[in-house]
């Protein structure tokens, strides 16, 4: 089918080398803020900690405090990598007989499991995990961070008070979930009109709308002055766990009382001259070390040879990933829509961190009380069961996050990507594009990739050489499809580079919000 999208607009973001610091983050707003920390004198775990709660306000539907995730940390004195996982559980109380099959059909999200009766596992409360993000930015934060907690959540407090402005990129984003923001009373009230509309200015509008998002300020307020555990074991914590319940959900005290982060010891490998550290378990981590072990040796320039391989070890990888991988009881010491940002300080530092509510606006629920959008983490789980990730009580989730530090002569970069099951594909090509074929930052953001993760359909760039094209396509079925704001078929990554003692940035080159900021170039 031809497109009526223009042939001949180019897009590009600039790319520019400094020795301090860089944050690459999909929201201009919040990466501003992580380059003010950088500037005060905060290291990279600081500067994520205030990107964190800072993009959970700009970007509510992607991430928050009530969600989950992990993080790479590369320790530059030390040499050393680090992972810090905080995943979702489900809760104590949950009961797997209250998500039975439908019988018929798979689920209408991002994952094809076969549907669970009134989609109990995808939306609402009975959809609710216990979230980690807190705990897990709190843990890092008390261990490696300069600046004082309270310090790194005032700018997303600010941000809170002033309201959500709902420019042409939130409004879509808003419109594209009106139905299921409208089940929710809170969730409607506070991202729709009258219940039912999404907040859409006048197309010749120069001035855009703010929601009000007061309620979630008075909850970062009592965070910044209490500490993260106040979020498990406080006030807040309390108040959360009874607006689920009220709305039908399992989530307990206990169960927040009980949550941990985790911090791990990285899954570490080597490709030719490179080396790559992810996190061991319960995420992408070890499909990401499985797909770049598959991958023949690679050089030279990326044409069809290097994307058939890709192909090839993406389709492979996923196989053995979704039979599997799961919280099986596994011992710690074996392996087992979201946003990301990486982050370098001046001394070479790194962070690269996504968090997740899973789905767009999680379980499209909003606790009243702390103003929270709540994650959906339930439909990480597979309903059917006596499988390696069968939904259970007490179960970690299996994420499909894939923080990413590789390191290769005197580079060392960190990626990552939102996109669920998009973001595997998307960091090993960006990772493969600089380790085997010498890319710079600028260069592997702005070439085109390829995502293999519906099963043996590749979606190829509509902007990858023909001669790409036919390769793939003598091999797998295929799609054309252009890189587009909305929606995005090829996952959104966001990334840094340190190349001796000069730091790079880049996101997505199709995200309208996405930016890499330096520490120079704080606006006031």
């Amino acid at each position: 089918m031809m497109s009526s999208l223009s042939r001949t607009q180019v897009v590009r973001k600039s790319v520019r080398g400094t020795t301090r610091g860089v944050v690459a983050a999909q929201n201009s707003r919040a990466a501003q803020v992580g380059a003010e920390v950088l500037a005060a004198g905060g290291n990279a775990v600081d500067a994520a900690v205030a990107v964190s709660f800072a993009i959970g306000v700009l970007e509510p539907w992607m991430s928050g405090p009530a969600g989950g995730g992990a993080m790479m940390l590369w320790h530059a004195e030390a040499a050393r990598a680090e992972a810090v996982f905080y995943g979702m559980r489900a809760p104590g109380a949950l009961d797997p007989a209250d998500y039975p099959l439908a019988g018929t059909g798979k689920a209408d999200d991002l994952f094809p499991w076969d549907a669970v009766k009134d989609d109990r596992n995808l939306r609402g409360a009975t959809a609710v995990a216990v979230p980690g993000v807190i705990d897990g930015v709190g843990q890092a934060h008390a261990r490696y961070g300069r600046m004082p907690w309270r310090d790194l959540l005032a700018p997303a407090v600010e941000l809170a008070r002033e309201g959500l402005q709902v420019d042409w990129y939130a409004a879509l984003m808003i419109a594209s979930a009106t139905r299921g923001l409208a089940a929710d009373p809170d969730a409607a009230g506070l991202f729709l009109e009258e219940g039912q509309w999404p907040p859409v200015a006048g197309w010749t509008s120069t001035v855009a709308k703010t929601l009000p998002m007061d309620a979630m300020a008075t909850t970062l307020a009592e965070l910044a002055a209490k500490g993260a555990r106040e979020f498990y074991d406080g006030d807040v914590g309390a108040a959360l766990v009874a607006d689920v319940q009220a709305k039908g959900g399992s989530l307990s005290r206990d169960d927040l009382r009980a949550y941990r982060a985790e911090l791990q010891t990285p899954l570490s490998f080597s490709r030719g001259q490179a080396t790559l550290h992810v996190t061991p378990r319960l995420t992408a981590g070890p499909t990401f070390r499985d797909v770049l072990t598959m991958l023949p040796p690679l050089a030279g320039q990326p044409g069809g040879t290097a994307f058939v391989a890709y192909a090839d070890a993406l389709r492979d990888a996923y196989a053995k990933r979704l039979e599997g991988m799961g919280d099986d009881g596994e011992s710690p010491s074996q392996p087992g829509c979201t946003t990301h940002f990486s982050i370098v300080d001046r001394d070479g530092n790194m962070v690269s961190m996504t968090q997740t509510l899973l789905s767009a606006f999680g379980a499209h629920v909003v606790s009243p009380s702390t103003g929270l959008l709540l994650n959906n983490g339930i439909m990480w789980f597979d309903p059917v069961p006596g499988r390696a990730n069968s939904l259970a009580p007490g179960k970690r989730c299996l994420m499909n996050v894939c923080p990413v530090i590789g390191e290769v002569g005197d580079r060392r970069f960190a990626f990552g990507a939102s996109g669920g099951r998009k973001i595997l594909g998307a960091v090993a090509q960006l990772s493969s594009f600089v380790t085997d074929f010498g890319m710079d930052l600028e260069g592997a953001f702005h070439h085109g990739r390829i995502d293999m993760s519906g099963g043996d359909a590749v979606t190829v760039d509509d902007a990858l050489p023909e001669a790409v094209h036919a390769a793939l396509a003598e091999h797998h079925p295929t799609t054309r499809f252009r890189r587009t704001v909305f929606p995005y078929a090829f996952a959104c990554p966001a990334g840094v580079m340190r190349d001796g003692v000069t730091n790079t940035g880049c996101t997505e080159i199709m995200s309208p919000w996405g930016d890499a900021i330096a520490e120079p170039e704080i606006l006031s």
